[in-house]
C-alpha cells in the first residue's frame, strides 16, 4: 500500500485587505495541488492553540503578536516564520531601512548604486532651520519617518520651496528629489526569485520649473502619482514609459541578493530610480516588506515554488533563523522524498521571471 504523502501546512496571519488581495483561490488551489495547505490563522485565538503549522506566513505587528510567535517557535522549533519580526522592524523606519544599502558589497564596473541624500526631521524647529539641512536642495520629497504600511505612512509630498514646509508634520524624512525620467523600477523579491517591472513616477523637474512652482504637491505613493490629472499632464509631455530601458538584470539580481542577505528577509520589494544625470547610476528610494505580489503576473506559481523550497530545504543564512534564533532543520527521510516529488511537479509550471514591463514574458533569473 502506497504511503500517504505528508502535506505541508502554512498558516497565514494577514490584515483583511492584505488577505483579500493575496489569498486568492488561484494561489490556494495551486498550492493544494502540490501538497501545500494554506490555512487562515484566527487572530482572536492564541497561535499556540492553532495548527499544527510547518510555517507561519504573516504581516501582523505588535508586542502581543511577537510574543505569540516566540511561544510558537519554542513549542515548534522546526517551524519557519516568514519573516522574523525583528528583521521586518528595520523596514518600519525610513532611515534604518535604507542604511542597509551602504552595507552592500557589489562589484560592477559599468553600473553603480546608492541612495538619495536625506535627513530626518524630528521637530518643527529643525524643519525651519535652514542650516540643519543645507546639504539638501529643493525640490525634496517629504515622507513620514514611520513606514508601517498604514495609510498615514504613505502620505508624502513633493516640496518645491520653503513655503511648502508649512504643511509638514514631523517626524519626517526629507529626501532630495532626483530627476529619473519619470519612471520607477519596482523589484520584487520572493526568496531567490527576482522580477523587475517599470511604472510611471514623478516627472522630472528642471531648475527653471522649480522657480515657478509654489508650495508642495501631496500624493500617496510614487508609483501611483502619475494617475493624478495634474501630474499625468506633466508626465505625458516629458516621458513615455515604453521608451525606458530596464536596468541590467544581473545588476538588479546582485542588489536583491545583497539586500536579502543583509535584511534577513525573503518577501520584499525595493524601488529603484535611474539618475538621469549619469545614466548608469541607480538609487534605491524605498524597501517594502510583503508587497502587493498579486499585481505581479503569475504570482501564484512564484509563491508556490517558494513555499515548496521551504518545504524541501531551509537556507540557514536566511530562513534558518527566527525571533529566538532557533535553527530550522532540513526535512529528512520519507518526508523529504515526498516533498521533493511535489517540487518537481510544480516546476513544470513555475519559472523565475526577470526584469519586464509587467507582461507575462519570462526569462530565468536566479540569485
Amino acid at each position: 500500500m502506497a504511503e500517504k504523502k505528508r502535506r505541508f501546512e502554512i498558516g497565514y496571519a494577514l490584515m483583511p485587505k492584505k488577505q483579500n488581495s493575496f489569498i486568492r483561490d488561484s494561489l490556494v488551489n495551486l498550492a493544494k495541488s502540490v501538497g501545500i495547505d494554506l490555512v487562515k490563522i484566527d487572530p482572536q485565538r492564541p497561535l499556540s492553540y492553532q495548527g499544527p503549522f510547518d510555517c507561519v506566513l504573516h504581516k501582523l505587528y505588535g508586542d502581543d503578536w511577537n510574543r505569540q510567535l516566540q511561544e510558537f517557535l519554542a513549542q515548534n522549533p522546526n517551524a519557519v516564520i516568514l519573516d522574523s519580526p525583528d528583521a521586518i522592524e528595520r523596514l518600519h523606519n525610513r532611515i534604518s531601512m535604507l542604511a542597509v544599502v551602504s552595507e552592500l558589497k557589489i562589484e560592477n564596473q559599468s553600473d553603480s548604486f546608492g541612495i538619495p541624500k536625506q535627513i530626518v526631521i524630528y521637530d518643527k524647529e529643525t524643519l525651519f532651520d535652514r542650516q540643519a539641512w543645507e546639504l539638501l536642495k529643493f525640490p525634496v520629497i517629504a515622507k513620514p519617518l514611520v513606514a508601517d504600511g498604514s495609510a498615514k505612512s504613505h502620505k508624502m509630498s513633493l516640496v518645491y520651496n520653503h513655503d511648502g514646509l508649512n504643511k509638514l508634520k514631523p517626524p519626517i524624512v526629507l529626501q532630495e528629489f532626483v530627476n529619473h525620467g519619470g519612471v520607477i523600477f519596482k523589484v520584487y523579491v520572493v526568496g531567490e526569485f527576482v522580477r523587475c517591472v517599470k511604472r510611471k513616477s514623478l516627472p522630472d523637474v528642471s531648475e527653471e520649473t522649480v522657480k515657478t512652482l509654489e508650495g508642495s504637491l501631496s500624493f500617496s505613493q510614487v508609483s501611483n502619482l502619475a494617475t493624478q490629472e495634474q501630474v499625468d499632464e506633466m508626465y505625458s509631455k516629458n516621458m513615455h514609459l515604453e521608451d525606458t530601458q530596464l536596468p541590467p538584470q544581473s545588476f538588479m539580481a546582485d542588489i536583491a541578493r545583497g539586500l536579502r542577505q543583509a535584511l534577513k528577509l525573503n518577501l520584499f520589494n525595493f524601488d529603484v530610480i535611474r539618475d538621469t544625470r549619469f545614466g548608469n547610476r541607480y538609487l534605491i528610494i524605498d524597501i517594502n516588506y510583503f508587497p502587493g505580489y498579486a499585481k505581479m503576473p503569475g504570482y501564484e506559481t512564484v509563491l508556490t515554488d517558494f513555499f515548496l523550497g521551504i518545504a524541501n530545504r531551509v537556507d540557514r543564512g536566511v530562513l534558518g533563523r527566527s525571533l529566538d534564533e532557533v535553527n530550522c532543520q532540513k526535512k529528512t527521510g520519507s518526508d523529504a522524498s515526498q516533498l521533493l516529488s511535489r517540487e518537481k511537479e510544480v516546476k513544470k509550471v513555475v519559472s523565475n521571471t526577470s526584469c519586464s514591463e509587467g507582461k507575462e514574458e519570462e526569462n530565468p533569473i536566479q540569485i
